[in-house]
């Protein structure tokens, strides 16, 4: 309940404006009680950014776990991705922005290093690629997603479905590149 409060506190007003006082009133609760699980505003803060980021991670990994095809793959966590930020970018934003909550990561089970090694994975097996070159390609292509999203929040009025086709297109596009370039020159040499 507190961190649902303090999420819409941000979402109106900015972290600035996220008090214990603030919190008590919104939530009528005594400012003790929060005290009691939360010693300062920044673990607060901390603790909602972890359970975005856990949201977030835990619906890529489904849509991911999904997904029978490359395509799909591809579509569905990057529809994911878009949707939430569309939803919850602007609370994610920023808390990210606010140096002592920013510091504390993405320490969830699903953090964007096991996302990506868990994607690079796949692309390791299905395309044959070197795995620190499939990794690579997965961690420089989740910048893609995150731009479409940005993009959204910044334009209203914009067709969500369209910029999800277009980021998916690069995607996919960026893939083929890599495999073509990799099967033709970035593959080792065997001697």
């Amino acid at each position: 309940m507190l961190l649902d409060h303090t999420a819409q506190i941000i979402a109106d007003e900015g972290v600035s404006a996220v008090t214990m006082d603030r919190l008590a009133k919104e939530a009528n609760i005594s400012k003790g009680l929060i005290y009691n699980y939360f010693p300062k505003v920044t673990n607060i803060l901390q603790e909602l950014l972890t359970r975005e980021y856990k949201h977030l991670r835990s619906l890529q990994f489904e849509a991911a776990e999904s997904a029978k095809t490359i395509e799909q793959l591809v579509r569905r966590v990057t529809k994911v991705y878009i949707s939430y930020i569309n939803d919850r970018g602007l609370i994610i934003d920023r808390l990210a922005m606010e140096p002592s909550v920013a510091n504390s990561g993405d320490p969830t089970e699903y953090s964007r290093s096991a996302a990506v090694r868990y994607i690079a994975e796949i692309f390791h097996k299905s395309f044959d690629i070197e795995m620190d070159i499939a990794e690579a390609v997965v961690d420089i292509s989740y910048g893609l997603p995150a731009a479409a999203g940005q993009y959204l929040q910044k334009h209203d009025g914009v067709d969500a479905q369209t910029i999800e086709d277009i980021t998916v297109q690069m995607l996919l596009g960026s893939l083929e590149g890599v495999k073509k370039n990799y099967d033709l020159s970035l593959r080792p040499l065997k001697k």
